[in-house]
């Protein structure tokens, strides 16, 4: 039995049969992608840059510092003011989880305990993320990210 042979027009028609899958393909991604993102985060690039100004001024204006620490398995967050007096916003909140993972986020309950706040919350070795939200006695929004490295 003798095989065929490969001819122009058969190689013609095998590579442009790759192309068209390729090109099918690149299509249909291009059309998934312009169609669940709309590329649009913010109406005004200007108005929402000079809000972030604005709310990054209010909040260094507070003069805040904050301390994260761990204590077993609890994690401390230690605000002061610009006295260095401990700093007990009316409302805060605290979440704990890994940089790379969002599996691992617990936003855990918080106490005052005159110096700090306290979260009960073992935490494995390794890098976590803490990010702090507080609001001051004046309304201000208080946001801080905080990387915290766990050795064995």
């Amino acid at each position: 039995m003798s095989a065929k042979p490969i001819t122009g027009r058969k190689v013609f028609f095998i590579t442009a049969s790759a192309f068209a899958v390729i090109i099918a393909v690149n299509v249909t991604m291009a059309v998934k992608a312009v169609g669940t993102f709309p590329g649009l985060e913010t109406s005004n690039s200007y108005v929402a840059s000079q809000q972030f100004d604005a709310a990054r001024a209010a909040q260094e204006a507070l003069g805040w510092d904050v301390a994260a620490s761990t204590d077993g398995d609890r994690v401390l967050i230690a605000i002061t003011g610009p006295d260095g007096a401990p700093v007990a916003p009316p409302q805060m909140s605290l979440m704990v989880g890994r940089t790379t993972v969002r599996d691992h986020d617990v936003t855990p309950d918080l106490r005052f305990d005159g110096t700090a706040h306290v979260a009960d919350v073992a935490l494995e070795p390794g890098k976590w993320e803490l990010r702090v939200a507080a609001t001051a006695e004046d309304g201000t929004a208080f946001n801080q990210r905080i990387i915290l490295n766990i050795e064995n």
